[in-house]
């Protein structure tokens, strides 16, 4: 105080502000596994950052989360170390994810970037310039990249990309679009030292003061009343849910046991789904005008996303049997960018295959079903439809509430309210909805690859 040095204070408490901090894992109390995990975090990023406080209720995954993103960012590989993190930049910008904007602007500079690139996007290498169609189509519309596109990026004569640094820089786009949903999807909190993530009023006498409850928060003992806005629901309500969900999933078990639907009626099914799909919208749509800060670095901010059969538009169902990712996409990255297929394609299997056999209180659960309905839900929406699966059960598994938090959160991630993450799935655990969003990250993530790997499969043939 002599010194007149203003002393910054948490504005949040704990590294979620959609999870109680008492429920998340407590630093100093976590198993010999996290331990590690939390050690190499540290290493790499010389932080223990939110995104793994919370990730962390998965192990396995996180493990192979920060040995592939540690790959992209400080491995050999073909773009510079300064490339890689303000292509970060660009991608988490496009979600107005100023958590992640800001972390790598800090990275940015520390490897020797040009403070001038981040004055806006028009400040930077024209090559890299280039990259704003991709990301953005890539971000919001996938479905509209063409090997045109592709072309235009490798042909373009002193500013060319190489297919390596092109495959390269896509991995790093789509990676993190997909954190952008895993960070609004579970409201991680800024950290102490980040914008937006401390205050320097002193605190008041009540130990809250008026900041905290702007943001949110309404002191301790009220972290176990309904959450703002939401209507309290009876725990037996809840544990309805969970029963008549499991319900479904037996029953629909026997249907597929009994009897399997024509290849004409799953086409129908699936066409049925991705136009339902299209009238699920955020229930809290208001628009969320990208901050200055932010929209710097990157170009057409009105440019967002939109269902891809809206305004007459057509858009041809992209099947996987013809373009999967472990026929085609696995082997294109592989190829290119030694390594990187194999790491992606263990996270995409860690998320996809993660169970410990339980749903809110039961135990020994088969919960197979529910998880391809999710990561099959994703892709639907994207337009990708598989031949082998019954869209029927979708709607069978996945209720309206449920179904606007998945959309909001892969689509439209900066729109995520806590109203919403509390919504969906009353009785089950924490762990259990960070394992939700961790679902719906790989299978966005994948999506967006196979239409961009596919582009350049068809530019190389």
């Amino acid at each position: 105080q002599e010194l007149g040095i203003r002393i910054p204070r948490p504005l949040g408490h704990g590294p979620s502000r959609f999870i109680p901090e008492k429920e998340t894992i407590q630093v100093g109390k976590e198993d010999a596994t996290m331990h590690t995990l939390f050690a190499e975090s540290f290493a790499t990023l010389g932080r223990l950052d939110n995104v793994t406080l919370v990730m962390v209720f998965h192990p396995q995954y996180l493990e192979s989360f920060l040995k592939t993103q540690h790959y992209l960012l400080q491995m050999d590989g073909p773009l510079p170390l300064h490339y890689r993190h303000y292509i970060g930049i660009m991608a988490a910008a496009r979600h107005q994810c100023s958590y992640l904007v800001n972390l790598h602007v800090n990275d940015f500079l520390h490897v020797g970037g040009d403070p001038k690139w981040l004055n806006g996007l028009e400040n930077a290498p024209q090559k890299l310039q280039n990259l704003g169609e991709l990301n953005k189509m890539l971000a919001h519309r996938p479905w509209l990249i063409t090997k045109e596109h592709i072309e235009q990026l490798l042909k373009t004569e002193e500013n060319s990309w190489s297919l390596a640094e092109l495959i390269h820089a896509v991995v790093l786009l789509t990676h993190y679009h997909s954190l952008a949903s895993f960070t609004f999807g579970c409201g991680i909190s800024p950290e102490i030292d980040c914008e937006g993530g401390h205050t320097f009023r002193p605190p008041s006498v009540s130990n809250y003061c008026i900041c905290d409850i702007t943001n949110g928060y309404h002191g301790v003992d009220e972290i176990h009343a309904s959450p703002a806005g939401s209507i309290p629901v009876s725990s037996t309500e809840s544990v309805c849910e969970v029963e008549a969900l499991m319900e479904k999933m037996k029953q629909l078990q026997e249907c597929r046991d009994e009897e399997e639907a024509s290849q004409e009626e799953m086409a129908t099914r699936f066409e049925r789904e991705k136009r339902e799909s299209m009238f699920v919208c955020s229930s809290e749509d208001e628009e969320s005008a990208a901050t200055r800060d932010v929209s710097r670095h990157f170009e057409d901010t009105s440019y967002g996303y939109k269902d891809f059969s809206r305004h007459g538009m057509h858009v041809p169902t992209f099947r996987v049997q013809d373009y999967s990712w472990e026929d085609h996409g696995y082997s294109l990255v592989n190829r290119l960018y030694p390594d990187v297929g194999q790491l992606l394609d263990e996270k995409f299997h860690i998320a996809y295959n993660l169970t410990y056999n339980t749903m809110a209180m039961h135990k020994d659960v088969d919960t197979s079903m529910l998880r391809r309905a999710i990561w099959n839900y994703i892709h639907c929406m994207f337009g990708i439809r598989y031949d082998d699966y019954d869209y029927g059960e979708i709607n069978q598994l996945l209720d309206r509430s449920f179904k606007v938090y998945i959309k909001t959160v892969v689509c439209t991630p900066e729109k995520t309210t806590k109203r919403m993450y509390d919504s969906f799935w009353r009785q089950f655990e924490h762990s259990e909805k960070v394992h939700v969003n961790l679902l719906l990250v790989e299978a966005r993530m994948q999506a967006e690859l196979l239409y961009a790997l596919r582009a350049i499969t068809r530019y190389m043939t």
